[in-house]
């Protein structure tokens, strides 16, 4: 799906992304993780032609991603941010139809879209007329991806989508998207510094430190076969884990 070759990125003397070299895969959920400052939404960023990279390769579906291809390719996919980002001044069911209106598609079609994701995301469909000041903060993240899924993209990018809410709605919505991602097959990159909320997502975690990947693959293989003595300092410091840990087979 994504296939990166000796890519940097700095800001300044900052070195968010150094020569780093990875491959995501299609139909899986690749979560990147690490503490603030790693380089992991800016990685995001970068896969999606958003910011360009100042060495290397970014190609999608075998596309390079430059300044030229990235807007048609941003059509094939769905980006989530913290907090939703929606638009105040329109209602719900206008900021999931965005890019629907704005490629002119036929108003019939994108009101029968609008209600199939509503469904599926389990939005109330008298919220779509509300604007976002008027619904919960559950509620604007599910209308956040509803617009992302409105095209019906090939991938899914989610930065912090959780970031923002009380623990008991982010555990609603982290149950209800994962059902939702397994029902669909869909490909999804998410972004996270929660190495549980990782490991509950995530088919392939890959986890960064500097810029750097300091390893990748399975929660199971972090957590019992670290490949240095930092990814087990990351996973022990977060001690919402613990409980988690005894649950992952040997």
């Amino acid at each position: 799906m994504f296939d990166l070759k000796n890519v940097s990125k700095k800001f300044g003397d900052l070195v968010a992304i150094d020569d780093l070299d990875l491959d995501v895969e299609g139909g899986r959920t690749t979560v990147f993780i690490g503490p603030s400052g790693c380089g992991k939404s800016t990685l995001i960023r970068v896969l999606m032609g958003l910011i360009p990279p100042d060495l290397g390769m970014v190609r999608f579906e075998g596309t390079e991603v430059n300044a030229e291809t990235a807007p048609l390719l941003r059509r094939k996919m769905g980006y989530v941010i913290q907090g939703g980002g929606l638009f105040p001044h329109l209602t719900a069911g206008e900021n999931a139809a965005l890019m629907a209106r704005f490629l002119g598609r036929p108003r019939a079609e994108t009101a029968a879209r609008l209600i199939e994701l509503a469904t599926l995301v389990q939005l109330p469909e008298d919220a779509l007329g509300r604007y976002p000041a008027q619904i919960s903060g559950g509620q604007r993240q599910r209308v956040a991806l509803m617009r992302a899924l409105m095209l019906d993209p090939d991938v899914l990018l989610l930065d912090e989508p959780f970031g923002a809410l009380d623990p008991i709605v982010r555990y609603r919505l982290q149950t209800d998207l994962r059902d939702i991602f397994r029902e669909l097959g869909k490909t999804v990159v998410m972004v996270t510094h929660d190495i549980a909320e990782a490991g509950f997502f995530g088919d392939l975690l890959v986890l960064l430190r500097d810029g750097q990947v300091i390893q990748k693959g399975p929660i199971e293989q972090l957590v019992h076969a670290p490949a240095e003595a930092y990814v087990d300092e990351f996973i022990s410091a977060q001690r919402t884990l613990l409980d988690c840990l005894e649950e992952v087979p040997e």
